[in-house]
């Protein structure tokens, strides 16, 4: 917390800005905000230079970014302290081993107050409070002034606007919903068409607001609300409405007791809203098939299987994603896809799947617009309907998959930055594996991050034996050194067993003579390497 005496007050609900004892302070220039940003929204955190300059450039890094760094914050300094001497490090904006910290009271931080302020109205929501719930998540919202971070650059802010959007979004229909309960639908008729038009495709906000002006009286306004609805849906997705909004609608048409507005101050229960699929509509299953003879990993799939129903099992609005890291070859795409088979219960709206690398050293990773065009196309989007910004694909994939518990499977991930649009809010899970360590999503999206080494020399035996048709007798004691040669690696045992199963009369002994790549050790093999005719390609 600040030692200065001086009261601050710090807006991330909109644009940038900073209040000195009731005075604002001009804050530089954007990427300056970006800093400020960064530290604001961990307010008693150190962030780290290079977490710092991957929250503001990503992966487009110069080579000035340290040094721009460094500049910002003494920037930040001279606007949040213009009274500190020139060498002092301050109070307010700390430097730390490695890195700075923002040390203010977080209740200064106006989303902090937003969270807190949530909280206590779910609370009093709980217990049936339902005037001061309603004067809860008015609050709530009343810290919003615009688009959050608005204006400020880099992979944090653009992530951190869509999350607190998302968020913001899910309020309003916490509060729309027990506005209508009270039968205060009047007011929402006014209030809601705003938000309607921020997300038009978010369906549940319109179910809201086609019931709201029903309960005042105009039904006819209703059944045009819904079918403008359906209009836009079938033009931007090629779906027709979910099972709600066409439950409304058919009651609507009926006049069904269950829809009508409480009267004499009387609260009326709301119609059920259920998030999902529509009743008879496929689930995606888009998961790979399971690589044959899968062998061990018996504790890992445990440990594994344990953090992802453990993460699940939490709720809130934190989707529990897991990450399996480990070095190329090494299984870590066979282990997930193991694992995936093994949660297929917990996720019963579908599986999605996508490939992240390319596989071609020279087109770099898939983008992560690209990535969510598949995924869309998983989710049943007709290509001609994906948005061409990145920005509208999250959107719509965040819509799609919200209240739905869908297992996505991201495989090959090169950066935090690359899987972070990826990763849906709710209850759906995430499985990714990753040759790098991907540190930032521990930090930023609470993921479980995991490393998978080498196979044991039993288990690589029971593998050469399964894929290559021999009995494991007749592998030993030459086995055991193939094994050790390929630093149980389950990519290049693969080849080797493939090739004892095109060579049955050759000993095992023979082929470490033969084959110069495997004396060269896994580097070699599993990184591309010729040997004995089969190229050992990257599918770790």
């Amino acid at each position: 917390m600040a030692t200065t005496g001086a009261v601050l007050r710090i807006q991330l609900l909109g644009p940038v800005r900073v209040w000195r004892d009731g005075a604002e302070t001009p804050l530089g220039p954007p990427k300056q905000r970006a800093v400020l940003s960064l530290l604001a929204s961990r307010p008693g955190d150190v962030m780290g230079v290079e977490n710092i300059v991957d929250a503001v450039w990503g992966s487009d890094v110069p080579r000035t970014a340290v040094n721009g760094v460094h500049t910002y914050v003494a920037g930040l300094r001279r606007a949040l302290e213009p009274g500190r001497t020139g060498r002092s490090s301050g109070a307010v904006l700390t430097s730390e081993s490695g890195g700075y910290c923002l040390r203010v009271d977080p209740a200064d931080v106006d989303v902090t107050l937003f969270h807190r302020t949530l909280e206590a109205a779910r609370r009093s929501r709980g217990q049936g409070d339902v005037s001061a719930t309603l004067r809860l998540y008015g609050q709530a919202l009343s810290y919003w002034h615009g688009e959050a971070l608005f204006g400020v650059p880099g992979p944090f802010a653009a992530m951190e606007r869509d999350r607190l959007r998302d968020l913001r979004l899910t309020v309003v229909e916490e509060w729309a919903a027990d506005m209508l309960a009270a039968g205060h639908h009047a007011e929402l008729v006014t209030e809601l068409p705003g938000a309607v038009s921020e997300e038009p495709l978010r369906e549940k906000l319109r179910w809201l607001l086609i019931l709201a002006l029903y309960r005042s009286g105009r039904r006819a306004h209703a059944l045009w609300m819904y079918e403008e609805t359906r209009d836009l849906l079938v033009r931007e997705l090629g779906i027709e409405p979910g099972v709600d909004l066409r439950t409304l609608h058919e009651r609507i048409l009926t006049g069904h007791p269950e829809l009508l507005a409480p009267g004499d101050g009387t609260e009326a229960p709301l119609p059920a809203y259920r998030s999902g699929p529509l009743p008879g509509t496929p689930a995606p299953a888009r998961l790979p098939p399971l690589a044959p003879g899968f062998v061990g990993r018996t504790k890992e799939l445990a440990r594994l299987e344990e953090a992802m129903r453990g993460e699940s099992a939490r709720g809130g609005p934190a989707t529990p994603v897991v990450v399996v890291g480990g070095t190329a070859g090494v299984g870590k795409t066979a282990l997930v896809l193991q694992l995936a088979h093994r949660l297929i219960d917990r996720f019963p709206d579908g599986q999605l799947y996508v490939d992240l690398g390319s596989g071609d050293p020279e087109r770099g990773p898939v983008s992560a617009g690209h990535a969510l065009e598949q995924l869309l196309g998983g989710l049943g989007v007709d290509g001609a309907r994906v948005p061409p910004d990145r920005a509208a694909r999250t959107a719509l994939y965040h819509s799609l998959l919200r209240g739905r518990r869908m297992l996505v499977v991201l495989d090959d991930a090169h950066s935090a930055e690359q899987v972070r649009p990826l990763i849906p809010r709710g209850p759906s899970g995430v499985l990714a594996t990753s040759r790098r360590y991907l540190g930032e999503l521990a930090a930023h999206e609470g993921a479980h991050l995991d490393v998978v080494g080498p196979l044991t020399p039993a288990e690589g035996t029971r593998l050469l034996a399964l894929l290559s048709g021999r009995r494991q007798e007749e592998l030993s004691p030459a086995a055991g050194r193939l094994v050790a040669l390929c630093g149980g690696l389950p990519l290049p045992l693969r080849v080797v067993a493939q090739w004892l199963a095109a060579n049955p009369r050759t000993p095992l002994s023979d082929l470490v003579e033969q084959h110069p790549a495997l004396r060269d050790g896994p580097g070699v093999s599993a990184g591309g390497a010729p040997m004995g005719g089969f190229r050992v390609t990257e599918a770790s």
